[in-house]
């Protein structure tokens, strides 16, 4: 039985997204009483977001179907300093057009979780340059910037970490949380937004909001944090052997992103479907009483249901059949990853270990070696076991394409060009 009344408390804490809230029975009442809007914010420190990123655009997704009015806040201003909580080092920072340019792109995802066009309770996107790039930092300074005690942003673990480590804090850096605070006041008033949402590192910068917004002379505002994630072996979440596990089509394939959740760990699998799937619950403790190799099967489900939200249920089938072709019959699937060689390249004769880094299979040569030693890399099916070997046109295969594999789930085919 859900110690929460709401639909959307009783539908995150169910599935396991709350780590903290700052007042639950106010919290609880006031989703209970009335449409209630909320935010979460994203910084456009690259062109995509990461899966690691996933379970917040969730807790936007489930507001919304919960009736109320979700806001994804993009880091416009912010962006420009750079969010130093619990980093070890500063940002580097980034110009406008390169954070427009990354809004720009990241955009494009929100759309499959969130609906901005219905008429009740629309998503909303907005940037906080709206109001952080005009500010005059005199007026900044008295208006906001008397109400913060440094002995009390001193506390705070994201900064006390740096400081523990004897690692450089910038001033720029130290004025992010003072940003981040001004932000949730600015919803408030402009929004009537009474909650922001965001990972448990967040929670120092989001109560300083709170307690701006009280000093400010807005409505009672709220905090909720999810857990930071990490698989059951302590790898952080949205990161594979190969780098990001990129939300992004035009970064990381439909086919790649289906792989990365079908070699989700055992004691990942229920946690996983919970977090990021919309299967009912039923549905999914059904699936959690299933063991053995039928695990397997479950992982299957649980890939494409994550990969149908992102990429749509066409590509997440065709994802789903590949796997089950390239895996399962042997056959060589024409939607595996591939890349292009100039056939001169070929004729002459490329690296195996060269070749494997341009496919994305190896970060470096001296990695794809170690594949090779651990015989881990074949060509066309056949295990690679010297790391001089040359990979030329006589590889090229009747479908006119020369297979590489690492292990039993990583494959790229390379296409003369």
């Amino acid at each position: 039985m859900s110690r929460f009344k709401s639909d959307f408390l009783r539908t995150l804490d169910e599935r396991g997204f709350i780590h903290q809230i700052s007042d639950e029975t106010g919290l609880d009442e006031l989703f209970a009483r009335e449409t209630v809007t909320a935010y979460i914010g994203f910084d456009p420190t690259a062109p995509s977001l990461h899966a690691g990123g996933l379970i917040q655009i969730m807790m936007l997704h489930w507001m919304q179907k919960t009736g109320h009015r979700p806001i994804s806040l993009m880091g416009g201003g912010t962006g420009m300093v750079g969010d130093p909580s619990f980093k070890e080092e500063a940002r580097k920072l980034m110009t406008v057009d390169m954070i427009e340019e990354n809004i720009s792109s990241i955009k494009r995802v929100f759309s499959n979780y969130l609906d901005y066009d219905r008429t009740e309770n629309p998503a909303l996107m907005i940037n906080n340059a709206e109001w952080l790039r005009p500010l005059n930092y005199l007026e900044f300074l008295r208006d906001v910037g008397r109400h913060f005690s440094v002995n009390r942003m001193l506390s705070f673990d994201s900064v006390k970490t740096r400081l523990d480590r004897e690692q450089s804090l910038s001033f720029l850096e130290f004025n992010y949380m003072i940003l981040q605070a001004y932000d949730f006041v600015e919803l408030a008033k402009r929004y009537d937004c009474r909650l922001q949402m965001g990972g448990s590192d967040q929670w120092g910068n989001i109560v300083n909001g709170i307690d701006l917004g009280h000093r400010m002379g807005t409505k009672q505002l709220y905090a909720l944090t999810s857990p930071l994630l990490t698989t059951a072996s302590g790898a952080k979440m949205g990161k594979s052997v190969n780098g990001a596990v990129w939300l992004n089509p035009d970064m990381l394939s439909a086919y790649d992103f289906w792989q990365y959740w079908r070699n989700t760990e055992d004691a990942d699998v229920t946690r996983f479907l919970k977090l990021y799937t919309t299967l009912p619950m039923d549905e999914i403790e059904r699936l959690a009483k299933l063991g053995g190799s039928e695990i397997n099967e479950v992982k299957k489900i649980l890939a494409t249901e994550i990969t149908a939200m992102l990429h749509g249920r066409a590509a997440a089938e065709e994802a789903a059949e590949t796997a089950r072709k390239t895996f399962e019959e042997g056959a060589l699937a024409e939607n595996l990853p591939s890349i292009e060689v100039p056939a001169a390249e070929l004729e002459a004769g490329i690296g195996v270990l060269v070749l494997f880094v341009r496919a994305g299979l190896a970060e470096s040569n001296g990695e794809a070696r170690r594949h090779v030693r651990g015989g881990a890399v074949k060509v066309n099916d056949r295990t690679v076991s010297d790391d001089r070997q040359i990979v030329g046109t006589g590889d090229v295969t009747a479908d006119g394409v020369v297979k590489l594999s690492l292990g039993k789930k990583k494959h790229v085919l390379v296409r003369p060009a």
